[in-house]
């Protein structure tokens, strides 16, 4: 039976981060875009705010 490893590898810093998905209007088109970041938990107020 193969062991699970997948515990051991996992970094502690990255439980911290949670993808963010922003949608942006173009001023120019009207069309709608989309970006995405990783980004901490602490700074997604931030990131949301700009």
């Amino acid at each position: 039976m193969a062991k699970k490893t997948v515990a051991t590898l996992q970094d502690k810093t990255k439980r911290n981060m949670v993808k963010v998905i922003k949608t942006i209007k173009s001023p120019k088109t009207g069309a709608y875009t989309f970006r995405e970041e990783m980004v901490s938990k602490d700074n997604v107020n931030d990131f949301l705010k700009d």
